[in-house]
């Protein structure tokens, strides 16, 4: 009973968190090229395998759902948010348009059971770390192994522990104490004035966490691009150096170099 006592209380925060954010999140999101860019790149991988369904974990207010209910009407799609106020904006929209096979409920990972009873996905995708506020990553990695059908897949990114270009900037710019915040066992958030309780993993972390697991694809990024949150900088940069630095980014996010980008990205299969 604690230990229930203390996840609600703990889903609570997230949820005022969001609930919060969702006001401006959406103006913030369109923007920032970086995000726009980021984001693309995690549909391109989505979009490489073949499915009938999929559930989206922390769907916000719904960019990715109802972008992909369009493209692939034939498929359908079910997402969760902790967020009362993303749920609110992601089902306006689905319902505005039209996506009967578009479905959302506001919720943990540890819900979905309860909230789409008798129901296995082909794909699992989590975009932009949602699943670093969740309260036990390991009984998370659990209950997505008994979401995902058998020859499912799962796209899953995280905010990285270990990202190198932060911690140099950061100490560069004599902020020692947001230079190495990632790698405190409790992260307060990307925010400077809201914290937010949530926890940065490690390549091997997730690997072991998600052991259960076989990683097929890897990639990290914003290892030589600009982090979202740096638009200072990237305003700065020349077209051409974008350009560069993104498919340098490309060219080793796959390999070990990868594992200290800003995001991580992982396609898990059961083994």
């Amino acid at each position: 009973m604690k230990n229930e006592k203390r996840n609600a209380a703990y889903y609570q925060a997230v949820e005022a968190y969001y609930d919060a954010d969702a006001v401006d999140f959406e103006k913030r999101y369109w923007s920032n090229p970086i995000l726009r860019r980021i984001r693309q790149s995690f549909r391109e991988e989505v979009k490489r395998h073949d499915f009938k369904n999929a559930l989206e974990i922390g769907y916000g207010p719904g960019f990715d759902l109802v972008h992909f209910a369009h493209v692939f009407p034939e498929k359908k799609w079910f997402g969760v948010d902790v967020s009362p106020e993303m749920y609110r904006i992601a089902n306006h929209k689905i319902e505005q348009q039209t996506l009967s096979n578009a479905q959302v409920a506001v919720g943990s990972v540890e819900d979905i059971g309860a909230l789409f009873p008798n129901q296995q996905y082909d794909m699992i995708f989590v975009f932009f770390g949602a699943l670093n506020t969740v309260d036990d990553i390991q009984l998370v990695a659990d209950e997505l192994n008994e979401l995902l059908a058998p020859n499912g897949k799962m796209v899953i990114t995280f905010v990285n522990k270990w990202f190198l270009q932060g911690i140099a900037i950061e100490l560069l710019k004599g902020k020692f104490r947001s230079a190495f915040s990632r790698l405190r066992s409790i992260w307060g958030g990307y925010s400077p004035t809201k914290h937010l309780d949530s926890k940065c993993y490690s390549n091997r972390a997730i690997q072991n966490v998600f052991s259960a697991f076989e990683i097929v694809a890897f990639r990290g990024y914003s290892i030589f691009y600009p982090a979202w949150y740096y638009q200072k900088i990237y305003a700065k940069i020349p077209n051409r150096l974008r350009h560069w630095l993104w498919q340098l980014d490309e060219k080793l996010g796959d390999s070990s170099i990868g594992r200290f980008g800003e995001y991580t990205r992982y396609t898990f299969k059961k083994r």
